[in-house]
């Protein structure tokens, strides 16, 4: 089952609604399930796609 995480590329911003503490994240890749996300808060996490939906930040 595909998930949102699968369009997330390197530069997008996210957030992880589950860990709002982390604040806003930049994507460094996504392969295999695994995106691996640089917080301002909590440094570089790598999130398995299946366990975690990362929600995009829009610019406005």
């Amino acid at each position: 089952m595909r998930s949102l995480n699968d369009m997330l590329e390197p530069g997008m911003l996210v957030k992880n609604p589950a860990q709002p503490d982390w604040g806003l994240g930049q994507v460094q890749s996504n392969i295999g399930g695994k995106v691996t996300v640089n917080f301002e808060n909590a440094g570089k996490i790598v999130v398995q796609s299946e366990r975690v939906a990362l929600e995009p930040v829009w610019n406005s």
